[in-house]
């Protein structure tokens, strides 16, 4: 079978499937998605008869096992045993559909097991990720030609749990796996290579049928699913939120224009336990890191700090080194080059008076970089004591918003989340207050903030943030690989992303 499976819903659901053909020849047709199962497989008989490379999988969920068929679980049956006669490739049984007929009417569960189709039997948890183990015994109880274990993992903990699973059953060649939820999305990208039959992907962006669920065209071409073994280097970004970030179109990009065997996931994360777990779990060979980790790391790497990291007090960077039969994870900051290049090509940084907006990870990267310099920096934050704390550990000012309002600046960098897609942080600065030569906002989604507006239509030079990731982004990937990164690129990837 092919490694991802188009899980197709709806009335229109044979028109999509000819719309992707030949590029697309494994389909899910989820029958409980429409009014009447029985009258759409002749249909289906026939595209399946016009198009004989097609493998397909014949689904009817009833209601109390999250799908959409009301009918009873003996009808679930006959359904996919008509679908099976109609040349469906495979059948999936929910498990609980299963248990039921074994006790009440087993001689449905026969009917499907000498139908042409293979029998699936499926187990779905919209909620959390429970003992899989046991779930998988109560599966294999039905001696199903396939299995299907798809639990939620509300952490990457719970995702690596799903990857151990496939780990110890994958290699039976009959275990479908995967994980609900932005936390499991890297189980739909690997567990194919860890043991998993196949993957389900959405036919596009708008129409998952399942959360955490990736589009066809977003695991083949950005991630690169069909090159993807045991052996590929595992890179992510760890952050929350996550799902905006444009990282993983970026350096995905980077490692197939280099041919370098590496992906490049979003871990979406809440805590640094879970965050080293899965750096451990997965293994990492070096991950991003963003907000709001940037500074928490440091605690648990004091031992493997790079010199500039250390002095920032924040980290963006993460690579796993190997010596002497020992891995460790090593933290750097590739943020502090990415804010000053960018301005030195535009101003003297020495004895610049710069004001930043904002106190965290990548202010302090900014603040301290700048400092180094030999830039006068400024510091404006909604938190007066975060400011103090970074303006005497950098030998900067503190400004309250009346007293930036009344100064001119060379400079103002925004270093907050203001005006980043899916934030609704107030603004740091009036537009009526920006008295400065030049302004450089670190958001680069989307590519034009209302920071960069309202600077631009007050004539002052701008600099957008993209300018920013690709250099952090750019050295981050010659860490990795050691390298030269190639920009021209991770621009063009991170342009076709936002747009």
């Amino acid at each position: 079978l092919p490694a991802v499976c188009v899980a197709l819903s709806g009335p229109a659901m044979l028109q999509t499937a000819d719309y992707l053909l030949p590029e697309a020849t494994f389909f899910e047709f989820r029958l409980d998605t429409i009014g009447d199962p029985t009258a759409f497989l002749p249909t289906l008989e026939a595209f399946l008869d016009r198009n004989p490379a097609v493998h397909s999988i014949a689904t009817c969920r009833r209601t109390p096992n999250g799908g959409q068929f009301p009918g009873s679980a003996r009808e679930e049956a006959r359904i996919l045993h008509a679908a099976s006669i109609s040349g469906a490739t495979i059948v999936d049984l929910s498990l609980e559909t299963a248990e039921h007929l074994q006790q009440s009417a087993p001689e449905e569960l026969n009917i499907l097991r000498h139908s042409p189709a293979q029998l699936l039997i499926s187990w779905h948890d919209f909620y959390t990720t429970p003992d899989l183990e046991a779930i998988h015994d109560r599966l294999a109880r039905h001696i199903p030609d396939l299995q299907k274990i798809v639990p939620t993992a509300t952490n990457l903990a719970d995702a690596l749990r799903l990857l151990d699973l496939l780990q110890q059953y994958g290699t039976n060649s009959n275990l479908i796996a995967m994980s609900m939820g932005v936390p499991g999305m890297l189980t739909r990208v690997l567990g194919p290579s860890r043991g998993s039959l196949f993957t389900f992907a959405a036919p596009d962006a708008a129409s998952a049928t399942a959360p955490g669920q990736l589009d066809l065209h977003t695991l083949r071409n950005l991630y690169r699913i069909g090159t993807i073994t045991k052996h590929t280097r595992i890179y992510g970004v760890f952050g929350n939120p996550i799902t905006s970030s444009k990282s993983p179109a970026m350096l995905n990009a980077a490692f197939a224009a280099t041919d370098t065997d590496a992906v490049y996931l979003p871990f979406l994360t809440s805590s640094t336990a879970d965050l080293f777990h899965a750096a451990k779990g997965l293994p990492l060979a070096g991950a991003s890191v963003t907000m709001p980790f940037k500074e928490q790391i440091l605690s648990t790497l004091s031992n493997n700090l790079d010199p500039l990291a250390a002095t920032i007090g924040a980290a963006n960077t993460l690579v796993r080194s190997h010596s002497n039969e020992t891995e460790a994870l090593h933290a750097y900051n590739t943020d502090a080059p990415g804010i000053t290049d960018p301005l030195a090509q535009r101003i003297p940084l020495n004895g610049a008076d710069i004001l930043v907006l904002g106190a965290g990870g990548a202010a302090r990267a900014a603040v301290f970089a700048l400092r180094s310099k030999g830039a006068h920096v400024s510091i404006l934050n909604r938190s007066t004591h975060r400011a103090e704390t970074l303006a005497a550990q950098s030998g900067s000012t503190v400004l309250t918003r009346q007293q930036a309002a009344k100064t001119r600046f060379h400079a103002i960098l925004n270093a907050t989340p203001h005006g980043m897609h899916g934030q609704t942080v107030e603004a740091p600065l009036a537009a009526d207050d920006m008295n400065t030569e030049i302004f450089f906002d670190l958001v680069y989604n989307p590519l034009e903030t209302p920071l960069l507006i309202a600077a631009r239509a007050r004539g002052i030079t701008v600099i957008p943030g993209l300018e920013m990731f690709l250099a952090q982004g750019a050295a981050q990937f010659t860490l990795w690989t050691g390298k030269p990164a190639p920009l021209s690129t991770m621009r063009q990837a991170v342009l076709d992303a936002l747009r």
